[in-house]
């Protein structure tokens, strides 16, 4: 019996261990055998030790969560506020842009300025003169303090300065500084639809990069007769930015302008050696001509060169041995080429007029001016592309308009079909600098070769 009762304890042991690790009881199995009747017996007294088990280990295998519910409960917490203050020193820099109609007032409300300091700067005049007028568009930046008193202010009205207006010992005082200035590459192209200024002005380009082109390739396009619709141009240039904002276009770097189906190129070059820069081709040939094709950027021509006319004025047929410019009263008259002044006065023909002297056998005339350059005078040496006198209508003359003379051995020829001598080019020793100096300049130009940026939008 004691040995019977030893084997039934460890087959119930055996049992419970079984049932809990989810086993399979067989019967006749090798370890023992029971008959339904004992084993009905052992479940019965070993279930509520058992069922206690699986309830304290969680979910059994294979059994069914679906449809467990759920229920989503969300509380409510409070956040305790948060004050912060301003350490006390603390400043704040602030920016706006100066919109259409604003006054001093409202710019400085804007700027969370308080309202001793607006009053103050409202009441003391001197200080606000340098601020006016507030052009829109423009920014402005301030610093205050934590109070909102106005520290400093700094205004770009445009230009490379800067108007600074900063708080001393409780006035305000302000000065002109220089404003710190990026250079900023710029590439714009554009078509010509109707004329050079419209095409210009659509593709966004400043007026002194369109000088520019015009001066570049003057030698190479009669821009008074020769521009047709359809033709394009590409330029690349620098511009100078102070504190995010354009202040002023620089130099054009590249340009392409194809004429007539034509493609003619520039590009710049700061000289070797710290020689002086210039406009050259692509392969080093020089842009510069000793003389400009006309003295006016742009304008018409109402009488050319011709054996006889029909003068308007003395009213009978007579030679006209130069070309007439009609242009606006003002317009800037300019030098040819390189020269001396050796007449600088009035002839009763010519009005006021300037003969420039040039090297070799070269002189060419300036008729009809409203005024002389200030400052100009007999003897004095003029460069290319100065301005030496204004567009008028003195002397025999119907309107506003330059006469001018090109005059080889002191006989007129005609200009614009005169041959004229070339500049140097690029000597043979500097052309690996020149390729090297003009390489992104010219990568850029052929970036936008071929498109027209200006009519995209």
């Amino acid at each position: 019996m004691p040995g019977n009762k030893q084997t039934w304890a460890r087959k119930k042991n055996r049992l419970h261990w079984l049932l809990y690790e989810g086993l399979e009881i067989v019967s006749n199995s090798q370890a023992f055998t029971l008959t339904r009747k004992t084993l009905r017996g052992l479940i019965l007294l070993s279930s509520i030790p058992l069922f206690g088990m699986v309830a304290a280990f969680g979910i059994a295998p294979d059994t069914a969560v679906e449809d467990v519910p759920v229920e989503q409960v969300v509380l409510g917490l409070e956040i305790p506020e948060i004050r912060s203050r301003p350490a006390e020193g603390m400043t704040f820099w602030r920016h706006e842009r100066i919109q259409q109609g604003d006054t001093i007032g409202s710019l400085l409300s804007r700027l969370e300025v308080n309202n001793q300091d607006v009053a103050r700067l409202i009441r003391d005049t001197s200080e606000l003169k340098a601020l006016h007028p507030l052009a829109a568009g423009r920014m402005v930046h301030a610093e205050t303090s934590a109070a909102g008193e106005l520290l400093l202010l700094r205004y770009f009205p445009g230009g490379s300065d800067q108007v600074v207006l900063e708080k001393r010992d409780g006035s305000y005082v302000v000065s002109d500084r220089p404003a710190l200035l990026e250079t900023h590459i710029q590439m714009k192209s554009g078509v010509i639809e109707s004329s050079l200024f419209a095409a210009i002005d659509r593709a966004g380009i400043p007026d002194s990069i369109a000088s520019q082109i015009v001066d570049i390739l003057s030698s190479q396009i009669d821009f008074h007769r020769d521009l047709r619709k359809g033709d394009r141009f590409t330029v690349v240039y620098d511009s100078l930015y102070g504190n995010g904002e354009p202040t002023r276009a620089g130099r054009v770097l590249a340009v392409e302008f194809v004429n007539q189906g034509v493609p003619y190129r520039g590009v710049y070059f700061p000289g070797s050696d710290g020689g002086e820069g210039g406009y050259y081709t692509p392969d080093g040939k020089n842009l510069r001509r000793v003389f400009l094709r006309s003295p006016l950027e742009f304008s018409r021509i109402s009488s050319g060169f011709s054996s006889g006319r029909f003068h308007p004025i003395l009213k009978k047929w007579r030679a006209h041995k130069g070309i007439d410019y009609v242009a606006p009263t003002g317009t800037g008259v300019k030098a040819v080429a390189d020269g001396v002044v050796a007449v600088a006065g009035w002839e009763a023909g010519y009005g006021n007029f300037i003969i420039l002297e040039h090297e070799g056998s070269y002189a060419t005339v300036y008729g009809h001016l409203s005024a002389f350059a200030k400052g100009l005078r007999k003897g004095q040496r003029v460069r290319q592309g100065y301005v030496i006198g204004r567009v008028g209508a003195t002397g025999l003359a119907s309107g506003p308009h330059l006469h001018f003379e090109f005059r080889v051995n002191g006989i007129q020829r005609d200009p614009l079909k005169e041959p004229m001598p070339e500049g140097k080019p690029i000597a043979p020793a500097h052309l690996a600098a020149f390729y090297e100096s003009t390489k992104s300049s010219m990568a850029r130009l052929d970036m936008l070769h071929g498109t027209n940026l200006a009519l995209l939008d």
